[in-house]
Order: C-alpha cells, then structure tokens, then sequence
C-alpha cells in the first residue's frame, strides 16, 4: 500500500514578473518555438505581445498553432505535428488552460510518430518521445501544468480519451494568478469544479490511504470550497487566484495519488458526455458528482464520506455516519449549484437519455474492461443509472 516512486521534474515560477526567465529556458532546449494557444484570448489580454517580446529578446524564433479548441480534438494534433516536423521545431510553448496544454503534450509526441496521432491516444501505437514543454498557465482547473497526461476528442467516433506518459509532463511551468484575473465567472466555477473532482476522485480510494495524503487533500478541498466563489465574485482578488492556481497542480501532481488503487469514476463518465455534447468538462463533473456520491454510498462506503463531510464541510461528527455522509453530499450539491451557479442537471443543458446506453459502455471501455474499477465498481447499467440521476 505505501509502496511509491515520486518524481516531478517540472519546474515552476510562480508569482509575477516571472516572464523574464521565459526566454532562457525555452533557449536551453532550442531555438525554434512553437507557440501552442486557444481562441485568441491571449491577444485580447495583451500576454501575446508579453510572450512574444520574451522570444524575440532572446534571439529564438517564433511558430505558432492557434486555434486550439476547449476539448481539443485530435485534427488539431495532426496540425501541431506537421508544423514541428516541417519546421523542425526544437520547443514547444502552450499559452493558455487545460485544453491547450493537454493538446501540445500530444503535438509532443506525435512529432515522433509518422501514423494518425489518434494511434497514441487509443494506446494503438507506442509514445517513444516526445518534444520539450514549457507553458504559461491562464486557467486553474486540469493540473495539465504539471502533469503528464492529456485528454483529445475525435469527433469522428464520438470518443473524448486521456491518457499519458512521463515524457509528456512540461519541463517548464510559469504560473501568475494574475493570467486568470480575465477568466470569466462562468469558467472560473468550472474550472474550480474540475479541481474540486480531481481531489474527490483520489479521496475515495477503495484501499485507504496515507493520513497525511487525506489531510492535505481535505485542506485543498476546503481551499477551493472557500476561495472559489472569492474568485467568481471578484476576478481580480489575486490571494483566491493564487490558491486555486496552485491548489490546481497539487491536485493532480502525481503526489496526493501516490497510493492511489482504483480508476477514477466521474472523469471518464464526464468525457462521454463532452464526446457526444462537447460541454464544458468542469461543469459536466460538477453534474455528475454528486449523483455519483449518492449512487455509492451506502453501509461500506458511509464511513468515508463522513469523514469526507467533516473534515471538508464541517458537518458534525456526532451525526451516525450515514447521515453525516448524506449531510455532506448536500454541502457539496450547495459548493457546485448555489456558490459557484453552476447549472444543476443535463435537462438544463438540452440533454436527454438517447445515447446513454453506448455513452456507459464506453466509459467502461475506455478503462479497459466492461467494468468500471472505481471506489465503487460501476457495470454500464450503474452507470446508465447515474446518467438518469443527472436529468
């Protein structure tokens, strides 16, 4: 159970005025840069100009993939990858949230690969190497900043994947909470959802874990729970950006999950719906996770969610366990529908039951087997079940 090997080699500047040192590490891998981001907010926030000044003081020269999409597909990919392989690209820069990183990791990768990239996602085909990474993070949510894995969407197959590999975890992260005063409230609470889910689905370990680990995790929790409607109230308030950004790479950093036994369960539910809706993954998770909670709980899980209610909500510890438990749910339910506005069910979103059946059975298959091996394991018709509870 305490068996582990930890190694995080990313470095991290964090705080302002740390683009400075842009420039002499992307310098360290290369002179020619990729510049990975999404939409355009980056030009319209004035880090563009900022990034780009960097680039040219230090002599480098600039290549750029934009465009890339909130749940990144796999044609953006396949156009990263020709861009390093035509222009031998020596350093890849994501600028922006989770999507644009998750996306550069497999432009990374697939620059070593001469079949459909779609190969590496599916675990079709081998990841043998991949290009340096360095980022600039504008978005607290995935943890992509200092993680190695990725999620990609093909929309050909309805089939939105993660996977990953130690050589896809980025050398290189700057983190200023001040690249997320622009989010908007809406993506800010998603963002803080998603966050809130990474942390939830490590607690809920079928084997235990560490006293330390569940402590910390409970203070990170209790971090985003109070700092996370600070941020969507008031955009500016560097000290609840600054706790959610950092709270954001701790979450999925490899370190709290060091003796972490069983799959995840929300996530791959999440990444159906984002497959065949392509809603936004953070308020997927929010609508899921407390219908998952109430689906699992019952006498061999309710200790764990007591002290989950305790120690994170403050419910009391004088309640028999079963009912502090279902206390807790609804603290939780209050955090994601009251505090931070999100919506509550997928009726809200135009979304019915008509691809539920395949949408379970492929949550299955994407962790390898009929079966989904969580906290609790989840067939397709439990699964199909919690689908219904989020109507």
């Amino acid at each position: 159970m305490f068996k582990f090997t930890y190694d995080i080699p990313t470095r991290i500047y964090f705080g302002g005025d740390q683009l400075s040192n842009l420039g002499p590490e992307l310098k360290k891998f290369g002179k020619r840069v990729l510049l990975c981001y999404g939409g355009g907010s980056i030009k319209r926030n004035g880090l563009y100009d900022k990034i780009k000044a960097e680039i040219e003081k230090a002599g480098l020269e600039l290549f750029e993939l934009g465009g890339i999409e909130p749940n990144p597909r796999v044609t953006s990919v396949q156009r990263g990858a020709q861009i390093c392989k035509d222009e031998n690209i020596d350093v890849l820069l994501a600028v922006g949230g989770g999507s644009v990183i998750d996306c550069t990791k497999f432009v990374g990768a697939a620059r070593f690969y001469d079949g459909d990239p779609w190969d590496l996602v599916i675990r079709k085909a081998p990841i043998t190497d991949c290009l340096p990474i360095v980022t600039v993070l504008t978005l607290a949510a995935t943890g992509s900043e200092m993680d190695c894995g990725g999620v990609i969407t093909n929309l050909k197959t309805n089939d939105k994947i993660g996977m990953g590999s130690p050589l896809m975890r980025p050398k290189v992260s700057f983190l200023d909470p001040a690249n997320t005063f622009t989010v908007s409230s809406y993506q800010t609470a998603c963002g803080s959802a998603d966050i809130f889910s990474h942390l939830v689905e490590t607690y809920f370990n079928d084997k235990g874990s560490m006293y330390m680990l569940d402590t910390f995790m409970e203070g990170m929790m209790k971090t985003v729970v109070k700092y996370a409607p600070v941020a969507v109230e008031h955009p500016k308030d560097e000290e609840a950006r600054a706790n959610l950004m950092w709270t954001s790479s701790w979450a999925i950093n490899d370190f709290v999950s060091s003796c972490q036994s069983c799959a995840w369960s929300c996530h791959p539910m999440e990444h159906q719906l984002s497959a065949y809706y392509d809603i936004t993954h953070g308020l997927g998770l929010a609508i899921l996770t407390p219908r998952w909670m109430r689906y699992v709980l019952d006498e061999s899980t309710a200790e764990r969610f007591r002290n989950f209610a305790v120690a994170v909500f403050g419910i009391s510890p004088d309640l028999p366990p079963m009912d502090a438990a279902k206390a807790g749910i609804i603290e939780v339910e209050r955090f994601l529908f009251e505090d931070l506005g999100l919506t509550r069910t997928l009726t809200e979103l135009g979304i019915d039951r008509t691809h539920f059946s395949e949408m379970a059975k492929k949550a299955c298959e994407a962790k390898g087997g009929k079966v989904l091996k969580g906290y609790k394991h989840l067939s397709p018709e439990d699964i199909e079940k919690i689908y219904e509870m989020c109507l």
